[in-house]
C-alpha cells in the first residue's frame, strides 16, 4: 500500500488501523520522515509498552507539519489551541470544526508520518451522542486526520464509545481542559484535592474502557500523572502534568517562543523565534526605507 494519502484528504496511511501484526517502532529524534514508519494508534499504544516516550506537538500549518515530523514527533495535534496562538483569540472557545478542518488539511498536506490527531473545539461533541459522531467523522474524511482529542471524562465516554465503534480512534483529555475554563474560573491546576484525584482516575479508566488510545493530561500535579499512567494501560501524554507520563507534548508556538501571551510554568522554550522575526522585519524595513534593499544583484 502506499504511503501517499489519496486525493480528497483520505485518512489511510500506511498498515491500516487494527492490523494484528503492530510493527515494531523504528526511528526517533531526528530521524528522517522518510525512513520512519507510519505512526498508527496501535503503534502509539505499543510505545508505553515498550517504554519508548512519545513526542508530541501541535501543528497548524504545512511547514511546521512537515519540519516537526523530520524532527522526530510521532503525534502532531492540531490543537484548538490554535484559537489564542494563530487566530488571536483570548480563548479556544470560539474555535470551529472549520477552522480545525481547514488547518488539519494544512498539516495533511505535508505528508508526516507522524501521526495526525484532531482537536474537537467547544460545542462540536457536547450536545450529542450523534454530533460527536458526525464532527468527529467530517475531521477525518474531510480533513484527513488520524485520529481526534476530546476533552473530559464520563460525560463523554459514551460519544467516544461511539466514534470507536464508527472506526474513529480517539485520544482523551482530562485534567485543565481549556474548553472548560469558564467553569474553572481560569486556568488553574487541577485536581488537588483527593476527592478529585480519585475522580479523576476513575474517569482516566472509563476512557481506557470505552476505548481511547491515548490520554492527554494537563496542569495536575506530578504525583497524580503518575498514578495515572501506572493505572492504565492506554499512553499518558503530560502537559503539565509532571515527567512520569508516557509522551509529552507543548505548543509549538510556545516551545519555539512565538506566543507573546503568559507562558505557563511547564513550558520550557527551545527557541526564541519571536524575538528572530523581529530583528529581521526590522533590518528588512530599515534596508527598504535606505534603499538598500533590492541589490542590483537581486534585481532582473
Amino acid at each position: 500500500m502506499s504511503d501517499e494519502r489519496p486525493p480528497g484528504g483520505e485518512t489511510r496511511r500506511g498498515e491500516p488501523l487494527g492490523a494484528a501484526g503492530i510493527p515494531g517502532v523504528t526511528g526517533g529524534p531526528g530521524a528522517k520522515a522518510s525512513t520512519r514508519p507510519r505512526f498508527t494508534a496501535p503503534r502509539i499504544v505499543e510505545m508505553k509498552r515498550r517504554g519508548d516516550p512519545i513526542v508530541v506537538v501541535t501543528a497548524y500549518d504545512f511547514p511546521t507539519s512537515r519540519i516537526a515530523d523530520e524532527a522526530g514527533a510521532e503525534i502532531l495535534l492540531v490543537g484548538d489551541s490554535l484559537g489564542t496562538v494563530v487566530l488571536g483569540y483570548e480563548s479556544t472557545l470560539p474555535v470551529t470544526v472549520e477552522d480545525i478542518l481547514h488547518h488539519t488539511r494544512a498539516v495533511v498536506r505535508a505528508n508526516p508520518k507522524a501521526l495526525v490527531v484532531a482537536d474537537m473545539p467547544f460545542m462540536s461533541y457536547q450536545v450529542s451522542d450523534e454530533q460527536a459522531v458526525l464532527n468527529a467523522g467530517r475531521l477525518v474524511k474531510e480533513g484527513g486526520a488520524d485520529a481526534v482529542k476530546l476533552e473530559g471524562g464520563e460525560r463523554v465516554a459514551p460519544a467516544v464509545r461511539r466514534m470507536v465503534e464508527a472506526g474513529i480512534p480517539v485520544m482523551g483529555h482530562l485534567g485543565l481542559t481549556p474548553q472548560s475554563v469558564l467553569a474553572f474560573g481560569g486556568y488553574k491546576v487541577q485536581a488537588r484535592g483527593e476527592a478529585d484525584q480519585e475522580r479523576l482516575l476513575r474517569e482516566a479508566g472509563l476512557l481506557e474502557q470505552a476505548g481511547c488510545f491515548s490520554l492527554v493530561l494537563e496542569g495536575i500535579p506530578a504525583r497524580l500523572g503518575g498514578l495515572v499512567t501506572r493505572a492504565i494501560g492506554i499512553p499518558t501524554i503530560g502537559i503539565g502534568a509532571g515527567p512520569q507520563c508516557d509522551g509529552q507534548v507543548l505548543v509549538s508556538h510556545d516551545l519555539l517562543g512565538l506566543f507573546l501571551g503568559h507562558q505557563p510554568k511547564f513550558v520550557r522554550r527551545y527557541a526564541d523565534l519571536g524575538e528572530a522575526m523581529r530583528e529581521a522585519f526590522g533590518r528588512y524595513a530599515a534596508d527598504v526605507k535606505a534603499r538598500r534593499f533590492p541589490s542590483d544583484a537581486e534585481s532582473y
